[in-house]
């Protein structure tokens, strides 16, 4: 009687439960992880954004939201050191173009990516006098990116006989700090904060420098470095004497190396924004990163003055994050200039981008009223950035 009585107790159970019974010893209790966050990062990153970028850019917000919280584009940035027969030829086929090299006349083999039909034409809304002021740009940066609109994918690069990669994927808005840093044969070029290296590929593609010398705090970061170059270049060209690689506190360069470079790239650890409101991981608005994120502006400020006093009289330093951030943006150039007048003696001058940017305002969207530099804003149609980029010559 007992044993029907625990019986139709367990039939009870079952159809309450509408399951199969689950004997005790293998019941599981569902439990929170205590390191887990109540809030996730990406959502302390998102609310911090609307605050902030609201008040910043206004009725422009929401759609540089949206777009930041949509797939990033790309470009593909070609390698010049590999040889993939057709690669150029079949970019074009679908779709792509070349947008550093579009307002040139080059022709087809290794130097030149070639000429579609209108893109050696002078952009409507320049003159001679502006096309004039445009950094020297190397006519071996060649970077294809698919049209305003295009939302076309890139496929993995394929390796060449020797097992070199035919081009690199990267936000194509990442490569201007490069092009405006005006690279010029023979230069002397410190990258004072290289990792992942993008930007110092781009670099040697330009075959014009002198002496690289690639710089990192991390080891582990500079390792990153490392393996992008072995991937992409010639051993003897990322392990020869013209390329140095160093893990230096990249504020302590310019009392190591002052007044020694023709150029600076100075791309500081920033909030990285489209990757706060995308990624969990290694996401700088995490609660134990308060207080890192907190000291941004200042190392920033630090960076950038170790950079100026770096740069030799006449040289060109050049400034760039990933936020739209004034605070680590304008405000940082602006507290570097300070320091480095009042403090170190070194004397800055903001050159005008302008003409860059009107040069390739068909291939990104660029933020309005800026006071000093460039400011790339995500936009649907044109999915690249943020990237803020300001050139500063130093002066004797």
């Amino acid at each position: 009687m007992a044993a029907l009585s625990g019986t139709k107790t367990l039939l009870l159970r079952a159809l309450r439960g509408f399951g199969c019974v689950v004997p005790r010893r293998q019941r599981v209790k569902t439990k929170w992880a205590a390191t887990l966050p109540r809030i996730p990062a990406t959502s302390l990153a998102l609310h911090n954004f609307d605050v902030n970028y609201g008040l910043q850019f206004g009725d422009l917000w929401p759609s540089v939201r949206v777009a930041m919280l949509c797939e990033q584009k790309y470009g593909a940035l070609i390698n010049n050191f590999s040889d993939v027969p057709g690669l150029l030829s079949e970019l074009r086929f679908k779709g792509a173009r070349d947008f550093v090299q579009s307002g040139r006349s080059l022709g087809e083999g290794t130097g030149g990516a070639g000429r579609l039909p209108g893109e050696g034409l002078t952009p409507a809304t320049g003159s001679t006098e502006e096309e004039s002021m445009l950094p020297e740009m190397s006519p071996n940066i060649r970077c294809f990116v698919f049209p305003k609109g295009d939302i076309a994918r890139f496929k993995p690069a394929r390796p060449d006989s020797c097992g070199t990669l035919s081009y690199y994927l990267l936000d194509a808005a990442s490569l201007l700090p490069v092009l405006a840093l005006d690279v010029r044969e023979g230069h002397t070029v410190l990258d004072l904060c290289a990792a992942p290296g993008g930007k110092t590929l781009a670099l040697l593609q330009t075959h014009a420098i002198s002496q690289l010398t690639v710089n990192d705090v991390s080891e582990s970061r500079m390792n990153r470095v490392r393996r992008t170059l072995q991937s992409y270049l010639p051993r003897e060209v990322w392990s020869g004497n013209r390329v140095a690689m160093t893990t230096i506190d990249g504020q302590l360069w310019g009392e190591m190396a002052r007044s020694t470079f023709d150029r600076v790239l100075v791309d500081v650890p920033c909030t990285t924004d489209r990757h706060s409101v995308m990624e969990e991981e290694n996401n700088i608005f995490k609660k134990m990163r308060t207080k890192e994120r907190q000291k941004l502006p200042a190392l920033q400020t630090q960076l950038l003055v170790a950079g100026m006093e770096a740069t030799r009289p006449g040289g060109v330093v050049l400034y760039s994050t990933c936020t739209l951030s004034q605070l680590q943006n304008e405000m940082v150039v602006e507290q570097a200039m300070h320091v480095a007048q009042d403090e170190r003696g070194v004397t800055v001058e903001v050159e005008d981008l302008g003409p860059l940017e009107r040069h390739f305002e068909s291939t990104f969207h660029f933020a309005p009223r800026q006071r000093l530099g460039l400011l790339v804003i995500p936009h649907l149609t044109a999915n690249f950035g943020p990237t803020y980029l300001c050139k500063l010559r130093r002066v004797r």
